[in-house]
C-alpha cells in the first residue's frame, strides 16, 4: 500500500454530482407518490441464479443460537417483494448491494442500485417511466425499443429464438475464439448470453437508450411468460452508450412456477459443478400470499452517474472501490 491509497477515487465535483442525483432520484419518486423503504442487506438465502454469486458472512454473536450462514443481497428483489405482498403499494430503494463477480471498468463487488416495483404497471408502463427517469438524469434524446429478436437479427442476421439460430451463434462464437467459453455442451441461455454480450450489445444505444424487449423464456428470471408468444418473456433491459443500466420485469407471481424456476436453476448449478443455493422461503411463502399484479426494475446508479461525468472507469464515481475499502 503507497501512501496515497487512503484517499478517494472519485473527485470531490463528482462526489457532489452523487448527492445531487440522489436528491433529484428522491424528488422524481415522492411526485409520483412512491413510497421509500430499506430492507436487509443479510438475509438467510440468497439466489439461486447460475450467472449471480453472493458473498456470504457467518455471524455468532450473542443472541445468536448457533453459528449462522448469511447472505449479503445481490438485489433487494425478494425483500421487497414481501413488502409488495403486505400491501406497500409502490415502492423504491436505493441500496447497497454485494456480487461476488468479476472487478473491472465496469464492476465493483459493492456498488449501488436503485430498485423500484410498481403493482398495476405492465412492463411497458415501467420502460416508459424508466425512460423519463433517465432522459431527466442525463438530458439524452428518447429511447430505442427492440425485441430481442429484432436486435440479434439486425446486428447478426441470426434468429435467436429458433434452435437453427442458436446453433449458428454457437459455431460464430467457437470460430471467433470463444470455445473456451462456450462448447456443444452448454446450454441455449448460455450461447445467447455470450452472443449477446459479444456481438449485440456493443451495437446497441450508442446515440440512444436502447430498450431490449421480450428476453427470451430460458432467461426470463422473474418475469412472467409471454402469452401470445411462450418463446419470450415480458423481461426487458436498458442499454445506454456501452453500458447495461436496467433490467426489468413484468413479474412472474405465481408460487409454483417460481418454485419450479428455483429448482431449475439448482439442477443447473449441479450441472456447472456448482455449489447449489438455499431458496428464500420467506420469499415463497409471500408469493403464496399473494403478489400483486406489478413490473419492477433494478438500475445501476454508479453506472448511470458514469455516464452523467463522462467517467471511463466506476472509481471514478466511487468514493473507495475494493481495492481501497
Amino acid at each position: 500500500m503507497n501512501s496515497g491509497t487512503w484517499r478517494p477515487t472519485a473527485s470531490w465535483d463528482v462526489l457532489k454530482q452523487r448527492a445531487d442525483m440522489l436528491r433529484h432520484i428522491r424528488t422524481f419518486f415522492a411526485e409520483r407518490d412512491v413510497l421509500e423503504v430499506e430492507t436487509p442487506l443479510l438475509a438467510q438465502a440468497g439466489v439461486t441464479d447460475v450467472h449471480l454469486h453472493n458473498a456470504t458472512t457467518q455471524l455468532r454473536g450473542p443472541g445468536m443460537p448457533a453459528p449462522t450462514t448469511f447472505y449479503l443481497q445481490t438485489s433487494p428483489e425478494y425483500a421487497m417483494k414481501r413488502l409488495l405482498a403486505a400491501g406497500s403499494g409502490s415502492i423504491y430503494q436505493i441500496s447497497k448491494v454485494v456480487r461476488d463477480d468479476e472487478i473491472s471498468s465496469r464492476h465493483n463487488p459493492e456498488f449501488t442500485m436503485l430498485e423500484w416495483y410498481r403493482p398495476g404497471f405492465s412492463d411497458r408502463e415501467l420502460m416508459a417511466e424508466s425512460e423519463a427517469l433517465v432522459r431527466s438524469l442525463l438530458n439524452c434524446p428518447a429511447a430505442e425499443y427492440l425485441t430481442y429478436q429484432e436486435a440479434f437479427i439486425r446486428t447478426l442476421n441470426i434468429d435467436p429464438l429458433s434452435d437453427e439460430g442458436v446453433a449458428a451463434l454457437r459455431q460464430r462464437l467457437v470460430a471467433d475464439g470463444y470455445d473456451g467459453a462456450v462448447d456443444e455442451t452448454d446450454s441455449a441461455e448460455t450461447v445467447l448470453q455470450l452472443a449477446m454480450s459479444v456481438y449485440v450489445e456493443p451495437t446497441i444505444g450508442r446515440e440512444r437508450p436502447c430498450f431490449v424487449t421480450h428476453f427470451p423464456a430460458n432467461q426470463a428470471a422473474l418475469a412472467r411468460l409471454n402469452k401470445d408468444d411462450p418463446r419470450v418473456s415480458h423481461r426487458f433491459e436498458l442499454f445506454y452508450q456501452g453500458l447495461e443500466l436496467a433490467n426489468g420485469f413484468w413479474e412472474l407471481t405465481d408460487p409454483k412456477q417460481q418454485q419450479q424456476r428455483f429448482e431449475s436453476d439448482n439442477q443447473e448449478r449441479r450441472l456447472r459443478g456448482l455449489p447449489e443455493q438455499p431458496v428464500d422461503q420467506y420469499f415463497l411463502a409471500a408469493l403464496k400470499a399473494g403478489l400483486p399484479d406489478c413490473a419492477g426494475i433494478a438500475m445501476g446508479f454508479d453506472r448511470m452517474l458514469m455516464l452523467k461525468v463522462k467517467a471511463q472507469h466506476i472509481h471514478e464515481v466511487l468514493t473507495f472501490p475494493i481495492e481501497r475499502a
